[in-house]
């Protein structure tokens, strides 16, 4: 069954724990502590902070993940080369 995301959900503020369950069900492996270390890296996902707590959009950490994989292809050469093009 398919989910359309709505723009309300798409904006919807989510800590780090759920920012990284969002992604693993969506086939992104990364923890919330890979999160945490490419926030103070300056390398993750979109994100700010209330208080001491980061929230991340759902939408942001689509685009992030999305922006951050190859093409589909069939070999490793393909996807990269697909990459570079669209770079």
């Amino acid at each position: 069954m398919s989910h359309t995301i709505t723009t309300s959900e798409n904006n919807a503020l989510l800590r780090r724990a759920e920012a990284a369950a969002i992604l693993q069900t969506a086939g992104y492996p990364i923890s919330a502590t890979t999160l945490a270390t490419m926030a103070s890296r300056g390398d993750g996902p979109l994100f700010k902070r209330f208080g001491r707590i980061p929230l991340y959009r759902h939408g942001d950490l689509m685009e992030w993940a999305e922006q951050r994989s190859t093409p589909f292809g069939h070999s490793v050469t393909e996807c990269e080369a697909a990459r570079e093009a669209a770079a």
